[in-house]
């Protein structure tokens, strides 16, 4: 099992035990690799969720370029409901899981196939 298959083992985790949700595998693997390096970058793996930078970051260059959404404040209360979701007091808040709750939550799943 390469290191890849293991971050998307422990994504996995994190959105059944955290987030309360059964996970796509199929999505995962995509949303997981989509990320990018940045899976393998101590820093760059988590979102800042209380960094409004980081969060605006998210919705310009994940929801609207990549997910082809239109600029509302839909975008940011999508955001604040991943946020909820993964739970405030979650320190790690992996940016893959993270990507995939926002397909999720747009419906923009169609992306990935």
């Amino acid at each position: 099992m390469g290191k890849r298959d293991e971050l998307i083992a422990k994504y996995a985790d994190d959105l059944k035990n955290k987030c309360k949700m059964t996970p796509d595998m199929d999505l995962l693997t995509k949303v997981t690799i989509g990320c990018g390096p940045s899976i393998y970058d101590n820093d760059a793996q988590t979102v800042a969720a209380s960094d409004p930078e980081e969060l605006e970051r998210i919705k310009n260059n994940f929801l609207i370029k990549k997910l082809g959404l239109s600029d509302s404040p839909a975008l940011m209360e999508g955001i604040k409901a991943v946020v909820e979701t993964y739970g405030k007091s979650e320190r790690n808040k992996y940016r893959a899981p993270f990507y995939y709750m926002l397909v999720k939550h747009f419906g923009k799943e169609a992306i990935y196939k």
